[in-house]
Order: C-alpha cells, then structure tokens, then sequence
C-alpha cells in the first residue's frame, strides 16, 4: 500500500488511520439532517471537529440518502461555499462531497484539497476537472443505482471481485489521465447499492480492497447497517459505529469518515497502544 496520500496543501502519512470529520450542510442528511444547515451552525460544527481531532472535513451540501431526490447546483453552492471559504485557512484538509463538476471546480478555486464522488467520477467532465489539477486528492468510491432507487433491489453476482473491479477500472481510468496513484483513494460504498448482507460482507473482506495499493475510506458511521444489527435509533449508533470502523482499520482501512470524531479517535488511540505502545497525550 501507498506510504502517502496528496490532498491538496498536504500530504498525509497512511501509518496510522486519519479521521475525516463529516459536515452536512443540508436539512434531509440521514443522520444529521437539519442541525448543521446553517451557514454559521455548520462552521461551528466544523471547528468542534477540528478540535476533537479530525485532520480532514467532509463538507456536503446534497443528502445521498437512500431515496434522496438531487439538489439543484445554484443550492448546493449557496449551501458549501461560504463554509469552504470560512475554514480554507484552518489547519485541516477540505473535502467536497459531491458529484457535481461545477461544484468541484467552485470548491478547488476557493482551496478545498479533496474531492470526494460518490458515484466515482463516472462523469467525464469531473475527470478532465480533477486531472487538469496538480495535487487535489481524489476519492472514488462505489455505488450500484443512484441515490434516489439504490436500496431498491441490490442485486450482485459475486460482491466483492465486482465491486474491487469496478473501483479500480475507475482508479485506471484516472490515472491514464495523468492523477498519480498517490492521489487517488477507494470507498467500497457501504450502503450505497447495498443489503445489510453485502454491506457486512466487504467489512468482513476489506483486506480484498486494501491490497489493491490504494489507501481505503471506509464511511459507516450510524449507518443502517449498524442500526439493523444493534436496534438503535440514528443517534444512538455511535457505540457500533465505533466498533465497524475499527474492525475496517484492523482490516487495513487508512481513512475513517465519521460523524463522531472525538469517541472514533479515543477508541483508536486505545488500539494503536495495543500495537505500536502508549504515547501519552498532553
């Protein structure tokens, strides 16, 4: 696997696991939605993350929710600008999640240093954007549909060698362009196109995804995955999705997309004392 991952402005270590703060600048997030979709409300959420440790923020300003219907792009900007601008001088690497190439090319002018596409750059013109751009990083991740009828009938013939092929056909098709691997990182997509089935078993085979060279973004935080099996409510899943993202970071994951930051980067200061001994924090 890569030694490092170029975002932008930095370039990040993958020895230990990065946290990536997640910030939902919309009223419909499932988890989330409507308490950060203020300009001021989502800023300030932002800044909390930063101090509970994230080194990235994942800002989105269109729900990809299981049914969600698209945002129009004069909205979707209106949403994410004013926050990318307000924390462009903030010592943490800025993500736009969005499969919108206006929005890409809006957020690299402002200084974001990712993007981050959940339908994997299939757009051509998000791959010309991102290729015509010197050090952006660059995450692929997969889903089967779109988020308005994925979770309407997930169907694979062989899970995880279709989505580890689709993931790294769209890494090559990046790289022919001219994005050097050390900029590129894969999501397997956890509940995007997939049962509760599919999504248990690429946690259970991730190490199929980590051995592809590219370093891995795992995103299940309170996810229904994790509300199936525990009963909780969306807000109650902090405790199991705390547990899914350090079995993906035993399993070799090296980004962890979380809503909780602070609990996520407790429980993996605990594991990283079991395997490399206990560095004492101030």
């Amino acid at each position: 696997m890569a030694q490092s991952w170029l975002c932008g402005r930095f370039e990040f270590s993958l020895e230990r696991p990065l946290l990536m703060g997640i910030v939902n600048v919309t009223p419909d997030s499932f988890s989330d939605g409507g308490q950060h979709a203020t300009t001021e409300a989502a800023i300030r959420h932002a800044r909390g993350l930063i101090d509970q440790g994230a080194q990235i923020l994942d800002i989105g300003g269109e729900s990809t929710r299981p049914g969600a219907e698209p945002v129009p792009l004069k909205r979707e900007l209106e949403r994410v600008m004013p926050v990318i601008d307000a924390l462009r001088h903030a010592d943490v690497a800025l993500s736009i999640d969005t499969c919108k190439p206006q929005v890409m090319r809006a957020a690299l002018d402002s200084g974001v240093d990712l993007i981050n596409d959940v339908t994997g750059f299939r757009d051509v013109a998000a791959q010309e954007l991102v290729s015509s751009h010197r050090s952006c990083g660059v995450c692929i991740m997969h889903m089967q549909g779109q988020p308005r009828t994925m979770q309407a009938a997930p169907h694979y013939d062989a899970l995880v060698p279709e989505v580890r092929a689709e993931l790294i056909e769209a890494a090559m098709a990046l790289e022919a362009r001219g994005i050097g691997a050390n900029r590129i990182a894969i999501d397997p997509g956890f509940g995007f196109g997939k049962t509760l089935e599919h999504n248990y078993s690429l946690l259970r085979e991730l190490s199929q995804f980590t051995d592809t060279g590219y370093p891995v973004l795992v995103g299940l935080s309170r996810k229904s995955m994790i509300g199936a099996v525990t009963g909780r409510r969306v807000d109650e899943r902090v405790s199991g999705s705390v547990a899914g993202a350090l079995l993906a970071v035993i399993s070799g994951a090296r980004i962890i997309r979380t809503h909780d930051v602070q609990a996520t980067r407790d429980a993996l200061a605990v594991w990283q004392a079991y395997q490399f001994g206990p560095q004492e924090t101030a």
